[in-house]
Parts: C-alpha cells; sequence; structure tokens
C-alpha cells in the first residue's frame, strides 16, 4: 500500500475509532505538605477498536473499552512507554524522556474504561538528585513494584535499573542488579515486572531473565535471546506484568514496518519465558498503535488487561489506553 492510501486507511481509523467527544479530566489536589507531583490537565476521548477486519481476540477475550489521551506538544503526559496498577483504581506510567505520570483509571458501572483523570508528574531524578536532562539518561522503559512497595524504572541508552523507593515517598535512586548482555543503544530492557522481591527483565530483542538479591545480587538466563537479534518488523515483547493469580506473566508485542505499519499482540509467558498463543491481536485498519506497556490485574473473576501506546512526540502516533477482560 503506498503512503498516499495508508494516510487514507489512517483517517478512516482515526474517524472510526475516536467516536467520543473529548472530556478535560479531573484535576489532581494536592493535599498535606507540599509535594514533588505536579498537577496535569489532560482531555481524554472514548475510543473503539477501530474498524474489525484488523482486530482479532481469542475466544474468551472480551473488548472492554479505550481511550485516547489528548496532550499539547513537550506535555510531560507524552512518550509513555511501561504502566502498573497502584491501588484499586490508579496507575503509574513513565515515559522514555524522563518522566513519571500517576493517574486515576475510570470506569463506568459496567466496568468499562471510560477515562483517566487525577495526572500528574514528576521529574526522575539522577543519583545526586539533580533531575534527569539528557536522553541518554532519561530513556526511561520498564516499570516495576516489589512487593515491599520500591519503584523499579529500567532505562536503555544507558543502560541500568534503578530502584527509585515506595512511590508516595520516593529517595534517591540506587542500582540493582541487571543482566549482562550487550544491549543495544536503543533496544536495551525493555520490559520490567515482579514477582515478590524478585524481577524479570525482558530484552527488545529477545532475551529473558530473573533477578533478585535474595542472597547476593544475581539474574539468572531464563531464555536466550535468539542468534538473530530480532527486527524492529518483527514483534518484539516491549511490556511485561505478572499474572495477578501468580501463574505467569501477561506481555505485550509490538511490529512496526515503516512507514506506518504498526501491530500489537497480547499473550501469556510461562515461568519458563515460553510464549501462549496470540490472545489479542491489532493491526490496521483496527484501532493499533506503538504499544509499550501493559498491566494486569482481577475484576469479577476475570483478568482486566490494560495496554497502553507511547506516542513518540510523534503527530501521525497516539497516546491510547485499551481494556481487555480474560475469561480464565
Amino acid at each position: 500500500m503506498n503512503r498516499r492510501l495508508y494516510l487514507a486507511a489512517l483517517s478512516c481509523l482515526a474517524l472510526a475509532a475516536c467516536a467520543g467527544a473529548a472530556i478535560t479530566s479531573q484535576p489532581w489536589l494536592e493535599i498535606g505538605p507540599a509535594s514533588p507531583w505536579q498537577s496535569t490537565e489532560v482531555d481524554t476521548r472514548i475510543i473503539g477498536l477501530g474498524l474489525p477486519l484488523g482486530s482479532h481476540l481469542a475466544e474468551g477475550v472480551r473488548f472492554a473499552g479505550g481511550v485516547q489521551v489528548l496532550t499539547p506538544t513537550l506535555s510531560p503526559v507524552r512518550s509513555l512507554s511501561d504502566l502498573k496498577l497502584v491501588g484499586t483504581d490508579g496507575f503509574v506510567a513513565v515515559s522514555d524522556k524522563g518522566e513519571l505520570v500517576r493517574g486515576r483509571i475510570e470506569l463506568d458501572t459496567a466496568g468499562q474504561l471510560i477515562g483517566l483523570g487525577q495526572w500528574r508528574s514528576r521529574r526522575l531524578t539522577l543519583n545526586d538528585g539533580q533531575p534527569i536532562t539528557e536522553k541518554i539518561d532519561g530513556d526511561a522503559e520498564g516499570l516495576a513494584i516489589l512487593a515491599n512497595g520500591d519503584l523499579l524504572v529500567s532505562f536503555e541508552g544507558n543502560h541500568r535499573i534503578w530502584n527509585y523507593g515506595p512511590l508516595d515517598d520516593m529517595r534517591l535512586p540506587t542500582s540493582v542488579v541487571r543482566p549482562v548482555w550487550p544491549f543495544g543503544g536503543n533496544e536495551g530492557m525493555e520490559a520490567l515486572a515482579s514477582s515478590g522481591s524478585k524481577w524479570r527483565v525482558g530484552g527488545e530483542t529477545g532475551g529473558i531473565w530473573d533477578c533478585h538479591t535474595v542472597s547476593e545480587p544475581t539474574c539468572t538466563l531464563v531464555r536466550m535471546p535468539p542468534d538473530e537479534p530480532l527486527k524492529v518488523s518483527d514483534y518484539r515483547t516491549t511490556g511485561m506484568d505478572r499474572d495477578p493469580d501468580g501463574q505467569g506473566w501477561w506481555v505485550v508485542q509490538r511490529a512496526y514496518t515503516p512507514p506506518m505499519d504498526m501491530r500489537a499482540r497480547v499473550r501469556r509467558m510461562d515461568e519458563d519465558g515460553a510464549l501462549g498463543p496470540v490472545l489479542v491481536e491489532l493491526k490496521l485498519p483496527a484501532t493499533t498503535d506503538n504499544f509499550e506497556g501493559i498491566a494486569a490485574t482481577k475484576r469479577g473473576g476475570k483478568t482486566r488487561l490494560y495496554i497502553l501506546s507511547d506516542d513518540n512526540e510523534n503527530p501521525l502516533q497516539r497516546t491510547l489506553m485499551l481494556a481487555f477482560d480474560v475469561t480464565p
């Protein structure tokens, strides 16, 4: 398909997916002492799955609503690259510009995702307490929250995993163990998730590791990266979260073929790193984008999954959150 047809298809997709009017989210109101978090005004719009030709949901999977995030250029709520849930309806996200973002998931009476509110953000810091200002230092790609509440952030470019302490009482970051592997400059530890006091790391071009500090800091290879690193047009694992039942993991994968062919898949991952069947598949002309974050929880006896896309500050990309319910 040539570029003109692709642009036409994307326009049709936008019209089909963006069915709702824009709604300004409720502001976050600071309570108590001065906070390092800054309230951010964000508009959201309810969207659907777009044209059904491009979406495939496996048996037992149901679309549970979607939201597009509308923000001005250079807003801190852009380039969001991972997602985790906090409490009953809160979420935390990280951007590849070094921003940490929090908000609240809004559901209707039927449990459908209809909005995101109470947005606030703060700049991640270096280990000397100074705000991150350089892209090579602030390219955050993964988030994990340990059982004790500590927040882990994985970065690429300057590859590392830092522990920022509890989300509500963050401290100067300290390094934690990461896989000893020659990650590419822009192809690092894209997927990060916790299981108790341990964390699992997924490389963008392949490879799975389990890390911990139980006896001594170490990362164990779970699945070797392929001999030939995955290409951008291959499905790469870009986000991961622990199954809320404590058995296995959930992953989101992304494939990109220039100029505008972006695809996404959601799958389960076993403890040994093996991937199960594709449960959600999104491609044009359905609602799709550069999905990089995934979060899982239990709701009504089902597993509720949220996936988040990174717009890369690109006018042809969008920040989307989609919800899916998976019946056990």
